[in-house]
């Protein structure tokens, strides 16, 4: 589990912060958990499936860096994260990374069924509340530091039911594009070990990095 913030690449970052070195390591010692085949979940405005032949580059964000979802991807315009997996994608080592976007709207149900047709590698793509401090991008609100709190012991604990029953309209009021992800991941059920790498709000928005393994 990681956040997919465009600041996570270098060359998009604003200069030397060590907060954002701490948060760029994190996801990418997640990342480097994984094996080399990935299915990555994330959400978007509608439900896409972008395969692993497709490439993309940050030029949207304001630097042409390229990226691939695997070796010899075709150029193409991808969404934020897409192009964050691959950028993982070349961190780790991996072979190839699938992309799976959800629809923002979709219910906690549906999301769990999604997930339980998922297997292999999983990389879920989400951040928590943009409404962290006086300075966030969504404007502070006082609920999120009490939803993040409850998001992070959930996925430091690996507890399924506590992400399945997260308010889909809590999380669009306070920006956590995360939700639709965690619902997915929660659905694939087993027994897992739950791991919290990172979780801080350094820019307003809080990122939360963990890895879950079968026990």
């Amino acid at each position: 589990m990681v956040p997919h913030p465009p600041l996570l690449v270098p060359g998009l970052s604003p200069g030397p912060d060590p907060e954002l070195a701490t948060l760029r390591e994190a996801c990418v010692s997640a990342a480097g958990r994984l094996g080399p085949v990935w299915t990555a979940i994330g959400a978007d405005a509608q439900d896409q499936v972008i395969g692993p032949d497709a490439a993309g580059s940050f030029r949207g964000y304001g630097v042409d860096e390229q990226v691939a979802l695997s070796a010899g991807g075709t150029p193409r315009v991808l969404p934020l994260p897409a192009l964050i997996a691959g950028w993982l994608r070349e961190q780790a080592g991996a072979e190839s990374v699938e992309t799976r976007l959800v629809a923002r709207g979709t219910t906690a149900a549906e999301c769990a069924r999604l997930g339980s047709e998922l297997t292999g590698d999983l990389l879920i793509l989400g951040d928590g509340s943009n409404r962290h401090g006086p300075r966030s991008p969504g404007s502070e609100d006082e609920r999120a530091p009490a939803f993040d709190d409850a998001v992070a012991k959930a996925l430091a604990k690996a507890d399924t039911q506590a992400l399945l029953d997260i308010d889909p309209g809590l999380a669009d009021e306070l920006g956590a594009g995360g939700r639709v992800p965690w619902q997915v991941l929660a659905g694939t059920g087993g027994n897992w070990h739950g791991e919290l790498l990172y979780s801080a709000a350094p820019f307003g928005v809080m990122y939360h990095v963990a890895v879950w393994e079968f026990e």
